[in-house]
């Protein structure tokens, strides 16, 4: 006989199609495709964190120039040190030479300066500080430098996931090199927003005036800030190569947007264009609870289990987003590798449920097993091996189940 190896049969990916009424089950394929909001942007990416999905992406990989906005990253790895205790706000940090030659958007700097690190993090978030950047990178940099902070930079950032970063520098100064894709941006934007919550209410300050130097330059240059739609940050960008670009985030209700565009030709546009999006994304789209915690969706086979299939349900109420003008009908797929082999726990991850949504890029939602399917006993593997062998018979060594 046989041995229980040669018994099991060949995984297989297993693909269900279903099509759902929106009554029962709401899913997502977007009347409404992804162009419908056609942006002037170089690149631009949206993103609703609350239900994690992507409305918009334009170019969203490419790596970019990102001028003022890598100033983000510097932000970050401050806040990280100031988290493990190796920065505090109080704290005075000392002016070098190279920090004080900076030109462009600066805290008016010299060498005769000690600046607390609280005034150097809102000089550069309000003012766009390129000084305070170096201020911040000189002090936290492995070799006391700003091009080391820089590589560091690089560094942490791949570690946070963001594949198309590389940096020169601490502040976005034009340099060879130094690229961001407007993805990454907004994986950094979604780290600070949930890593740092303390420190994120410094992104919607609309003024600083730091020692009541240069008085004219004390607005914070987010175009959004004093609209009322929510937004409370994050950073804006521009250089000549780059052109006007934005790093947004608002909050409306329990929902919240984040967005990157870059490549705009004027402030005009980036101010145009940022308004635009958020009303877009929280007008056109809706967040709805569409199957609830513990419903069946489908249903997997089981191999060498007390049962033989075992239902498959949503972690949790799954809650996704929907547009404005959605068909009532959806269509869905349920993919797993299959049979699952017994034992089975409540709550294990088996499946996926996918959407493709026109113009958008796939979606998945995972499927867990609805109850715990133990291994058969000695009746289950006898009735098992015996289908086995008696499809080999039939059909030959290759179709065996």
């Amino acid at each position: 006989m046989p041995s229980r190896t040669d018994l099991r049969p060949a995984a297989q990916t297993a693909r269900r199609a279903l099509r759902l009424s929106a009554l029962a089950f709401s899913a997502l394929l977007w009347a409404l495709p992804a162009s419908a909001f056609d942006t002037r942007a170089r690149a631009a990416y949206i993103l609703d964190q609350t239900t994690d999905t992507v409305l918009l992406a334009k170019n969203a990989d490419e790596a970019i120039p990102p001028a003022s906005m890598s100033k983000l990253m510097t932000l970050y790895v401050a806040f990280e040190a100031l988290r493990d205790g190796r920065l505090t706000l109080d704290e005075r940090l000392p002016v070098s030479q190279h920090a004080m030659s900076y030109g462009g958007s600066t805290m008016f700097l010299d060498t005769t300066d000690r600046v607390k690190v609280e005034d150097l993090l809102q000089g550069i978030i309000v003012l766009s500080g390129n000084d305070a950047c170096a201020v911040i990178a000189e002090a936290l940099s492995p070799d006391g430098t700003e091009a080391g902070f820089a590589r560091y930079m690089t560094q942490r950032a791949k570690q946070l996931g963001m594949t198309q970063s590389t940096f020169a520098n601490s502040n976005g100064w034009p340099a060879p090199g130094h690229l961001m894709s407007v993805h990454d941006l907004a994986i950094l934007a979604q780290h600070i927003i949930n890593d740092f919550p303390q420190y994120y209410p410094l992104f919607s300050e609309t003024r600083f005036n730091f020692d009541g130097r240069a008085p004219s330059n004390t607005q914070n240059r987010n175009p959004l800030l004093s609209l009322g739609i929510g937004a409370d940050g994050l950073k804006t960008g521009h250089t000549e190569e780059a052109g006007y670009g934005l790093v947004g985030s608002a909050k409306q209700g329990d929902r919240r947007v984040i967005f990157v565009v870059s490549g705009l030709p004027s402030k005009e546009a980036r101010a145009d264009e940022a308004e635009a999006i958020v009303n877009w994304s929280f007008r056109q789209f809706a967040k709805k609870t569409l199957v609830h915690d513990g419903t069946p969706v489908a249903q997997a086979k089981v191999w060498m289990g007390r049962e033989p299939t075992v239902d498959l349900v949503p972690e949790g109420d799954l809650t996704l987003l929907l547009p404005a003008m959605s068909s009532d009908d959806v269509q869905a797929e349920v993919v797993y590798t299959g049979p699952v082999h017994a034992p089975i726990t409540k709550g294990q991850k088996l499946a996926d449920l996918v959407f493709t949504p026109e113009g958008m890029g796939e979606i998945r939602r995972p499927l867990v097993a609805a109850n715990d399917v133990p291994t058969g006993g000695f009746l289950v593997r006898v009735q098992t091996a015996v289908k086995v062998l008696f499809g080999r018979v039939i059909n030959g060594p290759e179709g065996a189940m």
